[in-house]
């Protein structure tokens, strides 16, 4: 891929504390972005100075949410390098999601050359106090200018970088969560294993209804039976019961997380059994009741880890836990260590940027 690159002429000032930055808020001077046609295909790649985008108000990302999109992020290590975490599963991940929406293909090899550079040319911004790192956010959208319904014939592909303290403004500590059990975030044969944005709009009464109420966040039961756990809020969840661990299984309508994948992977490295399986809200209320439930958590880009310490089903509360597990804390610093370079990498996920582009 051949990238025109147009430098800023006036740097934007960086934050004097990125741990203060908030999550996505601010962001770094320059963007990537390449244009399909079905005549051209991908073209006119270039990084340019980020500012606001000329897009048609027909484009058909506006009226039927033809767009997809991903999240990874960044890291400074203590010896000042820069690398990146598994970025090719999010590349292959968001072809998953372009398939399902039927936006364009793409390569992913090009699109992660891509966004090396740019994280390449940007990396002055990513931020070296604890905690804090570069997100990565890759976005492809129909711009069709057409209020028809049809099959989609032009996109456009966009990286924005912004750097970003803790997800989670209190810290590593147990969030609680409200289980949800009107509205669904997803069903089999839908949306629900790709990163579009229905998915997550969908998802905002029920989180406005858990935060009138006091809680963190949400969990998510199957659309079909409303009694299989899926995700909490925007991640992944995992159980820990009389020592082994439990995570819903990929049945369509749950994400395919890359944290998720990492998890699992570590946690049978030292020895966990890891079941990937239906888990009813029955079984975990049982679970709560009878003292099986050792730990709780969710688990992606953004949080890296969030321990869980109540939940609320149905009006009842069940609060078993104030300080954070062993296994959640563990695998927290496991992952940060590999993603911020203090731990070794065993299964080669860390992506390396280079000093100079």
């Amino acid at each position: 891929m051949n990238i025109r690159v147009q430098r800023t002429a006036a740097p934007a000032p960086k934050p004097e504390d990125p741990r203060k930055a908030g999550f996505g808020t601010i962001f770094t001077d320059h963007m990537f972005l390449a244009d399909y046609t079905p005549d051209s295909g991908w073209h006119d790649a270039r990084i340019v100075p980020v500012s606001p985008l000329s897009i048609h108000p027909g484009a058909a990302v506006f009226h039927y949410g033809a767009e997809i999109f991903e999240g990874l992020k960044a890291y400074r290590t203590p010896e000042g390098r820069v690398q990146m975490f598994r970025p090719m599963d999010n590349m292959e991940r968001m072809r998953t999601s372009a398939e399902r929406i039927q936006l364009p293909d793409f390569s992913a090899a090009d699109l992660l050359a891509a966004m090396r550079t740019l994280v390449a040319l940007d990396q002055d911004w990513v931020p070296s106090a604890p905690g804090t790192s570069l997100y990565v956010r890759p976005v492809e959208f129909c711009t069709d200018v057409d209020l028809g319904l049809h099959s989609i014939s032009n996109a456009c592909i966009m990286i924005l970088l912004s750097p970003v303290g803790a997800y989670l403004t209190g810290g590593l500590k147990p969030v609680s969560i409200l289980i949800e059990d009107q509205d669904v975030r997803a069903v089999r044969g839908g949306t629900g294993y790709t990163k579009c944005g229905g998915n997550y709009a969908a998802a905002n009464r029920a989180a406005f209804r858990a935060e009138q109420k006091g809680y963190d966040q949400v969990l998510w039961l199957d659309g079909v039976h409303r009694k299989y756990i899926e995700e909490v809020g925007g991640m992944n969840v995992m159980f820990k019961l009389n020592g082994k661990i439990v995570t819903p299984a990929l049945t369509g309508s749950v994400l395919p997380g890359i944290t998720r994948r990492s998890c699992i992977q570590l946690l049978r490295d030292k020895g966990y059994e890891v079941e990937e399986r239906l888990f009813s809200v029955e079984e975990l209320v049982e679970a709560l009741e009878s003292g099986r439930l050792e730990e709780a958590w969710g688990c992606g880009t953004a949080a890296v880890i969030s321990p869980i310490g109540k939940f609320c089903y149905q009006d009842r509360v069940y609060a078993f836990s104030d300080t954070n597990g062993p296994t959640a804390q563990w695998l927290y610093d496991t992952l940060t260590g590999i993603q911020w370079g203090t731990l070794p990498d065993p299964h080669g996920w860390v992506y390396p940027i280079p000093e100079k582009v």
